[in-house]
């Protein structure tokens, strides 16, 4: 595959996204505050690169999506939290390879939603995929409940059936430029999670400290708004296929950096890590 200018700000991206993990675990504030953040500051990014390169703003096309735009934004924040608190009980990289079986459930639920059969080519690759799933939780290494990381797992995949569920709203949408769409559905998730942190009784700052308050900064521009503008600026202009083998950099890369710096992967883990993304990439 010959790689253009688009291709490898899209694989950038998507590098920088499999980093994401590793920082939110430096950061001691409740995950719900981190997405917050996230959202606010994303979304300010984004809304100045719109400003500064004075690409105009549909107020009519957002209104006309605002329905699906706001339901999905306030989704991705209860998103983050699922993932983000997933991190706190298991590996980035079992964290990440769960919450990547989001095109399993996609094709598990096309029949019902896109009214598209599952071919036997999907539902082998959907077979796969789980018992990768099955491989990377460990549940055959006799991992207890109370170590916490069968929570983590779970937390993760019911993450990942929430980015399902917010890929299906997003393709309901029309006519709407995708800067638009992002930035409106960062600021709802920032408002959402606001209000969901002052009525959870989580909203503060304390504790997060110096260094804490920098890798905070750091994940709001670096690893949102930023990385966004990189993804969404080069995705229109590579095919399908790139995307899909070229989004899968994310999970390799966080898998790459919890073993350096948590733990090694069991050789289950990594045919577990194989079979998933593998899978994923052929369906």
């Amino acid at each position: 595959m010959k790689f253009d200018l688009s291709q490898i700000k899209f694989s950038l991206a998507m590098a920088i996204f499999g980093t994401i993990g590793i920082f939110v675990k430096l950061i001691a504030l409740p995950s719900s505050m981190i997405s917050m953040f996230r959202g606010i500051l994303g979304s300010s990014f984004l809304i100045a690169f719109i400003l500064i390169k004075q690409r105009g703003f549909s107020f009519k096309a957002v209104s006309k999506n605002l329905g699906f735009l706001l339901i999905s934004g306030a989704l991705i924040g209860f998103d983050w939290i699922l993932l983000f608190d997933s991190y706190k009980y298991t590996s980035v990289a079992r964290a990440t390879l769960c919450y990547y079986m989001a095109p399993v459930i996609l094709v598990l639920v096309s029949p019902l939603v896109f009214k598209e059969g599952i071919t036997p080519k999907k539902g082998i690759c959907v077979a796969v995929s789980l018992f990768g799933m099955i491989l990377v939780s460990g549940i055959f290494d006799n991992i207890s409940f109370q170590s916490g990381e069968l929570r983590g797992i779970a937390l993760s995949f019911f993450s990942a059936v929430i980015y399902a569920v917010i890929i299906i709203l997003n393709k309901k949408l029309r006519d709407i430029d995708v800067f638009e769409q992002t930035v409106v559905q960062l600021l709802t998730c920032g408002i959402v999670m606001f209000i969901y942190s002052a009525v959870s009784g989580n909203m503060t700052v304390s504790g997060i400290g110096i260094k804490g308050l920098i890798v905070l900064i750091f994940v709001c521009i670096f690893h949102t708004g930023l990385a966004y503008l990189l993804y969404f600026g080069s995705m229109y202009r590579i095919n399908a296929q790139s995307i899909a083998i070229l989004s899968y950099i994310d999970p390799v890369v966080a898998v790459v950096l919890s073993s350096v710096f948590e733990r090694p992967m069991s050789f289950k883990e990594i045919i577990g890590a194989v079979l998933i993304v593998c899978s994923a990439i052929a369906s």
